[in-house]
C-alpha cells in the first residue's frame, strides 16, 4: 500500500475525520492511538481475545453505575 498523507484539522471538542476511503481500507471501526515524543501513530485496532474475558460491567455488575478504583483493584486482587 502506498503511503498517503493529508492534512486535517482538530476540531474545538479534538476530534478528527478520517477520510471515508481510509475508513473503508482498514475494515474496521476502532482504532488505536499511540503517541511517541511527537509521532502520533493511528492504526486499526487488532484484538486477541483468546484467555480474556470482562471482570466487570457496570451494566451487568453494579445497575450501570461506574466503581471507584480501589474498588476495582480489590476485584483484581482476587483474580490474582
Amino acid at each position: 500500500m502506498n503511503a498517503k498523507t493529508k492534512i486535517q484539522k482538530i476540531s474545538s471538542k479534538g476530534q478528527i475525520t478520517l477520510p471515508a476511503a481510509w475508513r473503508r481500507h482498514i475494515k474496521t471501526d476502532t482504532i488505536s492511538v499511540c503517541i511517541t515524543d511527537d509521532v502520533l501513530e493511528i492504526r486499526p485496532a487488532k484484538f486477541d481475545n483468546s484467555g480474556e474475558y470482562t471482570v466487570f460491567d457496570a451494566l451487568r455488575d453494579n445497575e450501570g453505575k461506574g466503581l471507584k478504583l480501589k474498588d476495582l483493584q480489590e476485584i483484581l486482587e482476587k483474580i490474582d
